[in-house]
């Protein structure tokens, strides 16, 4: 596995910007991985930040909107078929659509920070038939700090970028917790304006 991740890596390092963009869409290796690595080819000089952070927010956002594409057009049924491809199984399905229904739209934002349900809330947007433009622009607004954070922490690790995950470890959980805050003053105000 290990080879398979450095021969990925590799190809998409020598595809420069296009190749984290393609790293985040296709999401073959976890996207800490690849922005991880971005950051390490930030360190080496090979890309610039602000370039990296552009390609790591349109590939994370574009992957994303496939998934919510799937959900709106496929529905539940295609996804319990074919999700096992997209490394989506029915537990993960079943959590992120219960809190889309819990939280609404707003979660949309805030479970981009959480495991487990951070890739599959997409598929209950779409199913519920969210606005496509609000869904794309709850996307963007949490790629950005996603992926300037694990760019940060590859630059940081500099040759020991693939620890990344181990580094991304005590920021992780502190992370969910302001994230399901946000989410849940989202919900609040949501709920007053009512």
């Amino acid at each position: 596995m290990h080879e398979f991740v450095g021969t990925v890596l590799d190809w998409l390092s020598s595809l420069g910007y296009l190749g984290i963009a393609l790293g985040l869409m296709l999401e073959v290796i976890p996207s800490e991985i690849v922005l991880g690595y971005g950051g390490y080819m930030i360190s080496e000089g090979t890309i610039d930040f602000a370039g990296a952070v552009v390609a790591g927010t349109i590939g994370g956002t574009i992957a994303q909107l496939f998934l919510y594409w799937l959900g709106y057009f496929g529905g539940r049924p295609v996804l319990e078929k074919y999700g096992k491809y997209l490394l989506i199984n029915h537990h993960h399905l079943e959590l992120s659509e219960k809190w889309f229904k819990q939280y609404g739209s707003g979660v949309i934002f805030s479970a981009r920070f959480i495991p487990v349900v951070r890739h599959a809330i997409s598929i209950p947007a779409g199913i519920a038939g969210m606005s496509a433009i609000k869904f794309t622009l709850y996307t963007i607004a949490a790629m950005i700090p996603w992926t300037i954070f694990f760019l940060y922490l590859g630059i940081v690790l500099g040759e020991n970028w693939s620890g990344i995950k181990d580094a991304a470890k005590p920021y992780i959980i502190p992370i969910s917790i302001i994230a399901l805050g946000a989410g849940a003053v989202y919900l609040l105000a949501a709920r007053k304006k009512r």
